[in-house]
């Protein structure tokens, strides 16, 4: 979603309270486990250094690791990566919409005090982004240097979040930029908190019956939001959306050996015995899969490769 999208559904005023089961549909068949979460994202880069650049100023990951072509990064202080760079010689920017695959993945700050500060330190440095109030949370979007999507955000309680019928209001009005930085404080930025996470990803994808197809009966997610134009949001456990699906780039072919672009998104389930069960229910569909130490990976109708593990 961005600041130019129109509420998705309903108005407050004909929305009830989203408390547990009361919203989402669930998948016919096999469903994702409710602790399931995002690991992290890995990314094709053009130029390490530049994004490296970009991702630790502008954006405040730490570096984790790194070698002459590859950089995990996440909050300061942290073990676990949310970022994975990858720089492959040749490799071109594209442009937003321009392809199938990632529109942005999101990275979840853990409360709106750190939200605050992160708007002050781009106003700091006079970095652009658009920012939408998304009623279950509040958002700002970038693209780093390749073009590539990105949106930082926080999540409301969800004892405030509401639905209408039996699907989770959502919508993309003004964001209270100030209320969040007055949140902050006065507290400057340090970079991203230790328990900054990926939140969701959100891909371009062909056709939103296929879409829907894949991620929820097949993957075993549940729908959220499936009344917006153009646009599929899924989670498990009750969470928002852990994956959106839109058709928005419209005749965007997929990406190309040299294009920047996501490789991959990480989807972590609580045990070993979650991704044999998902593995078996995925075979029984004729999904392919290929066989990881602790998981899997798979690829979406267009292309778009996931890495399931525990």
């Amino acid at each position: 979603m961005e600041s130019s999208r129109h509420d998705m559904v309903g108005t407050k005023a004909d929305a009830d309270r989203a408390l547990p089961g009361s919203y989402g549909h669930a998948p016919s068949g096999y469903r994702l486990p409710p602790a399931t979460r995002l690991g992290a994202v890995e990314l094709q880069v053009s130029h390490l250094a530049r994004s490296l650049e970009y991702y630790e100023q502008l954006l405040g990951l730490a570096v984790l690791a790194r070698d002459d072509r590859t950089a995990s990064l996440g909050g300061v202080g942290a073990t676990q990566p949310v970022v994975m760079l990858r720089e492959v010689p040749g490799t071109r920017p594209v442009a937003p919409g321009s392809r199938l695959g990632l529109y942005h993945f999101a990275i979840l700050l853990p409360d709106r005090p750190a939200m605050g500060r992160f708007i002050a330190h781009l106003a700091d440095i006079g970095a652009r982004a658009g920012s939408s109030d998304h009623l279950v949370s509040e958002a700002l979007y970038l693209q780093d240097p390749d073009g590539l999507g990105i949106e930082v955000y926080v999540d409301r309680p969800r004892g405030s979040w509401r639905r209408a019928d039996r699907e989770l209001m959502m919508a993309t009005d003004p964001l209270d930029l100030a209320d969040l930085v007055r949140a902050a404080n006065g507290v400057p930025w340090t970079g991203m908190p230790i328990d900054t996470v990926m939140g969701h990803v959100h891909l371009h994808v062909g056709d939103l019956d296929a879409a829907d197809a894949f991620y929820a009966e097949g993957l075993g997610f549940d729908r959220m939001v499936w009344r917006y134009p153009g646009a599929l949001f899924l989670g498990a456990g009750g969470y928002h959306h852990h994956l959106g699906t839109n058709t928005w780039a419209r005749g965007a072919v997929a990406p190309r050996a040299q294009d920047a672009k996501l490789l991959t998104w990480t989807l972590v389930l609580p045990s070993l015995d979650d991704v044999a069960e998902l593995r078996t229910h995925l075979a029984l569909r004729g999904v392919a899969t290929t066989e990881e130490p602790d998981g899997m990976l798979l690829a979406d109708p267009w292309g778009t490769p996931v890495r399931v593990r525990a």
